[in-house]
Formats: C-alpha cells, structure tokens, sequence
C-alpha cells in the first residue's frame, strides 16, 4: 500500500520547504568561511584520562559507547613508539583515533574499559617531498586537504581521492577510502603509497614496540596487509605517496532521463576518467559528471566547494530536520518527493559549488587545477561562532542524522543492479524520494587493487543516504524498499561493503568476499600476535571470532540484523517481516495496513 499524504498538508508543505530551502541555499552561500569545526572525537572525564570516543555524526549503528582509560597524542614517531611499547609491555588493548573519525562504524573502539586511544591529531607534518622524484611524505595524521596543499606548492597533484577532504592519511588507508576513476591505478588513495612506517608489538629484545619499513619491493606481502590494514596490525606513522605533475580538469554536469542508465552506467567510466554519477531514481533522472583531465596551461581557475560540505546555519538545520521528521510521523511522501525534487534541481541549478573562478559560476565547462577540483569540506575551515553554523551533520545541534549504505557492486553486475532498483521503483515511485533528499544515490567507479582487503574487481560504488530516527524502535518510511536494495547488492550481487560505513548487517561474513583474506590475517598474526590492536568489532568483521549481527527486538530496524521473525521490526507499529518484492530471498520490514490481530511469523 502507498503512503499518501492529503493535499492540503502536502501542499503547505511544499510551499514551507520551499521557503526554507531559500533561506538555507542563501545561508550555504553567506556562511561559506564562517562555522564552527567539529569538536574533538575523543572526551575525558579528567585530563586525557577516563575516555570515550565517538564518529563525527555522535553516535555509531549499534549506539553503543566506546571507552578507554586513557588517550595519548603522540607528536613524533619517538614518542608514538614510546607509547606502543608501554602499552604492549602493560598487555593494553589499544584502537588508533583521528582528527575528525569520520568512519561511522566502530573501528575507533577498544574492548573494555581500561583499553587506550592513540589519537594521530598532533602526527600532522610534512616529512620530506621531493619534486623530482614527485614523491610526497607525510605523518598518518595528516588531512587529505592538507595532503592536497602540500603537493601542490611543489607542483605536484593527488591524481584521485574522496570527495571530502577531513579524512586522514591514515584514516584513508584504514578503510581503503577512494575517490571515482577506472583509470591509472584506479581510484584507491592506498594504490598511489609507495612506503609505510609502522609502529607495531614486539617482544621485550625490540623494547616492546617495534617501527617496521614496508614496500612493494622490499616487503610486498606485508606492503599489502597494510595498504587497508583496519588498524589491527599497528599503527600508521609514516606514508610515501607517488604523485603526478599538476594538471587541471574539466568539468561539466549533464542530467538526462535514466531509461538507458544500466548500459551507460558500464561504460561511461571508460569514456572520462573522473566520471561518477548521481542517481534520482524516484525522478526518473541521472546527473552525469563529466570530468576530465587537461594539461596544466589550459585556461581557467576554477573551485569545486560542494554545496553540502559548506557551513549552514544551525536553526535552518534544525527546521530541516524537524520536518523531515514530521514527514515521517504523518507517513507524507508526497512531502518528500516535493523536497527530493526541489533539493536536486537546486543543486544542479547551482552546479552543486562549482565556480569558474573561485567566487560566480559562469557555465561549463568548469576548468581548474586538480587541488581545487578534487575535494572539499569548507564547514572544516572556521572559526568558532558558537554553533551559529556548522557543519550539517555535527551532533551537537539537530541536523543531519542518517544511515549510510554503501557498496560495490562489479561492473559486470552492474546493470542487472540497476535494473532491480528500477524494478522497485515501479512498484511504487515515491519508495525513494527519501534518498533523493540526500543528494541521490552518488556512484563512484573503482578498481581491483592489490592490496589484500581492497577491492577485488572493476566495480560501481554506491552510496545510499537516507533518514535515521532518534529512537532506534522507530520504523521508517519505505524502509522495506532501502533494505531490499541493500541485500540484493550484498547477497545477490556479492557487493563488497565500504569498511567505514555501512550497517552491521553488510558485515557479516564479509571476510569470505577476500580471497587473501588468509594472507592478510597471517600477517596480522605476525605483527600482533596477542592482538593488541583488535576489538571484538574488528574480530567479527575478520570473521575471526562472532560475527556483526545483533538479534533482539527491532534490530532489522536499524540494521543490526536482517529480520528472521515479525519482532526484529516494529509489529506493534504495523512493520512486519516479510519477503522482498523484486528479490524474493531479501527479508525486510514492510508496513502491512489493516492487521487487527498482529501475529508473529518466522522466516527461516
């Protein structure tokens, strides 16, 4: 059954969103260098002690809370293995922390209490570049947009990277963080590294912690465990990254009709070698990126500031947030379907922060060089105001707060994909307009990478953002139609999860996916025997001991589990377990109108 809303609410709903969508594009636009940062990822009752950690969003999937007993912050290598060694010595579990923890999965989080945080957040220099040789060394610590700067005061380019520029070097490596191309070496910021130092245990002849010099060359099987390590075989001191000449590219964004996206969807990375694309399924559109690269002396000054990585007012966030919200309590998608569109076109009409010269936009194609096209996150670049503005997704004020699914889905698979979203969104239009509310579903190409938790072939990455309760008992709206998608690429399609986002349910059993899964666990045996640098998160994505799932009451709601029984929903809300509509095998939680008596039923 549809859910409708009257006409009455839907249009006053409209014209109330139009309205504050206005005021929030005009705020984006003021506010653009005024903010304030993120605060620090790690809290503690007193001093650095008596600790708890959480992501940049402040809370993770299962809403747990991750505690240690201490943090350290390191600002040297000598005193990163000072504080490994004593650790080791201690037998203390210890987790590596960022600067900003963008990861929304608990990969940050130790076991226990009496555990310590070794936060990389002061291990931000520059060691030593080398325009001949175009190589680039930084601390672990460093931010990709500091990464972005460094190379190009002597000349040199990042040739591919994440569209957002608070992740670190380290944080990057972690989670085999990438940007979109099918080109080079692919688009895995992991690919271009051509050493790393490591702070890893080791015995009491090595004084407890040992810095372990890892290459293609020199150490190749090692090299590879660690270009994704986790952070369960040490921690990160030092990176080496292969860079390019500077150069500049071309950039223009097309929306056309999605009737013949599955064919295009396979081939269009082949054609320009930064292309990606945003998906508006419910609209029947798709925004293509077409983006190439140029030589250096071609005109043009461009800047890419992304319109949702910009600084916004704190109130206008909130009035967003609350009626979406509303949406969801009154079951209005129309509501959502009217924001969806608005959203989209408002960004494409704005060329999503596109500026031929760093100010206006003029029209396409936009030209710049690679530092100023290839990332952004200007909310990060402030001064303090007191939460006037901030970034939209900082948990200290009512902004955004979402799940994130996402996966990699091969090439080959690719169009069938497709195909079954489209199948879904015949069933009924409005199922996705909640996505579409975010920016779409954005789709990055990669490629298959040598290193061991990496990509495993030339693939589409999709990423699908969409509204998460307060309450984690809350249904939402149209959830069956998102929780289908997510286990047709998992389990039809075979689709490798992001390990820095998703929900608990992508992981289960995921380390079967890898083929030298095997080789990589053997070098974490080596380097960390006692597993110091692991969590109970970490053994269960490595399938070493448990597995991600969580069965309780309502836990398919949030992703915990994939429903076996009506409970894991919401019966008592009308969410019920029930098959997939398009992939029969999927369990999902479906409202189910007009149950008088709610009985329970178990899906084996």
């Amino acid at each position: 059954m549809a859910f409708t809303s009257s006409p009455s609410y839907g249009s006053l709903n409209a014209a109330f969103l139009r309205t504050i969508l206005i005021l929030h594009c005009i705020s984006t636009l003021v506010f653009t260098t005024i903010s304030t940062p993120p605060e620090d990822p790690v809290n503690c009752v007193s001093g650095n002690s008596d600790c708890t950690v959480t992501n940049s969003y402040g809370v993770f999937p299962d809403r747990s809370t991750c505690r240690a007993a201490n943090v350290a912050y390191p600002t040297s290598e000598a005193e990163l293995i000072a504080i490994v060694a004593a650790a080791t010595k201690a037998g203390r579990k210890m987790r590596v922390t960022t600067r900003y923890s963008h990861s929304l999965t608990k990969l940050v989080c130790t076991d226990g209490t009496d555990g310590l945080f070794i936060s990389t957040k002061f291990l931000n220099h520059t060691v030593q570049s080398d325009a001949k040789f175009m190589t680039l060394t930084v601390e672990s610590g460093v931010t990709l947009r500091q990464l972005i700067a460094e190379a190009a005061k002597v000349g040199l380019a990042l040739p591919y990277a994440p569209y957002w520029w608070g992740l670190t070097v380290g944080g990057m490596m972690g989670t085999g963080a990438h940007g979109s191309s099918l080109w080079g070496k692919g688009s895995a910021v992991h690919d271009y590294v051509t050493e790393i130092r490591m702070v890893s245990p080791s015995s009491v002849n090595d004084g407890f912690a040992k810095v372990r010099v890892l290459s293609e060359t020199s150490t190749p099987n090692e090299f590879n465990a660690a270009k994704v390590s986790l952070g369960v075989l040490g921690v990160i001191s030092q990176v080496t990254l292969k860079l390019q000449p500077m150069f500049k590219r071309s950039l223009r964004y097309v929306m056309r009709n999605d009737s013949d996206f599955g064919d295009e969807a396979v081939t269009f990375g082949k054609k320009h070698e930064f292309a990606d694309f945003i998906w508006l399924p419910s609209q029947g559109k798709v925004v293509y990126r077409i983006d190439d690269r140029v030589a250096v002396n071609t005109s043009g000054n461009g800047l890419f500031d992304f319109l949702p990585f910009r600084s916004h007012l704190s109130a206008a966030l909130a009035i967003i947030r609350s009626s979406e919200e509303t949406q969801e309590t009154f079951r209005d998608a129309n509501g959502k379907c009217v924001g969806a569109t608005l959203i989209s076109s408002t960004l494409f009409a704005s060329s999503f922060g596109l500026t031929n010269n760093g100010v206006i936009f003029t029209g396409y194609p936009v030209i710049g060089s690679q530092n100023r096209m290839m990332s952004s996150g200007s909310c990060l670049d402030s001064l303090q105001d007191g939460l006037i503005t901030a970034c939209p997704w900082d948990s200290r004020i009512k902004g955004e707060f979402f799940h994130q699914t996402t996966f990699s889905v091969p090439l080959t698979q690719v169009k069938s994909f497709i195909s079954d979203i489209k199948s879904l969104v015949k069933i009924e239009r409005k199922s996705l307009c909640g996505l579409e509310l975010y920016n779409g579903i954005l789709m990055r190409y990669v490629t298959s990478s040598p290193a061991y938790l990496g990509k495993e072939a030339e693939a589409l990455d999709f990423d699908l953002t969409y509204y998460r309760a307060k309450n984690p008992l809350t249904p939402r709206l149209y959830e069956d139609f998102i929780e289908e998608i997510e286990q047709i690429a998992l389990f039809k399609y075979d689709a490798l999860p992001h390990w820095g986002k998703n929900r608990n349910l992508a992981f289960d059993g995921v380390v079967r996916k890898y083929k030298n899964a095997p080789a990589f666990l053997k070098v974490k045996e080596s380097y960390d025997p006692t597993g110091l640098f692991s969590s109970e998160w970490t053994d269960q994505i490595l399938g070493i001991k448990g597995n991600t799932t969580i069965v309780k009451d309502g836990c398919a709601l949030e992703g915990l589990c994939i429903c076996s029984e009506d409970a894991h929903c919401a019966p008592t809300k009308g969410y019920l377990c029930r098959p997939g509509k398009v992939y029969k095998d999927a369990r999902v939680c479906t409202r189910v109108s007009g149950i008088s008596v709610i009985q329970s039923v178990h899906y084996n």
